[in-house]
């Protein structure tokens, strides 16, 4: 497979991600958080840092705004609960080996 097929395919495939996460706006962050060490707004941190690797300022507010489909303040107003004790149990249990960066 050649780079440039390769990099659309990555593209597409996060396209996909986002839109499913946009999507399951049940799903909280903790819970992603929780499960796979990651969320929407480590996406975003993500995405902010590889535009700026490439010369191209991209805010966190505006990664956000990418990933959640809509600003972060509404997306929070909208859709975040507030994180029950057994959620946050298990959160501060987590190693930094099991968080992204």
């Amino acid at each position: 497979m050649d780079d440039q097929t390769r990099l659309e395919l990555e593209a597409a495939a996060f396209r996909k991600l986002l839109a499913h996460l946009q999507k399951r706006s049940d799903v909280q962050n903790i819970d992603l958080m929780n499960l796979a060490g990651f969320c929407r707004n480590c996406l975003s941190k993500w995405y902010a840092g590889a535009a700026r690797e490439q010369g191209i300022e991209v805010s966190y507010a505006q990664a956000q705004e990418i990933v959640y489909g809509m600003p972060y303040p509404q997306w929070k107003a909208q859709f975040q609960l507030e994180a029950t004790p057994a959620q946050l149990e298990k959160f501060n249990a987590l190693t930094p080996d099991q968080l992204t960066e």
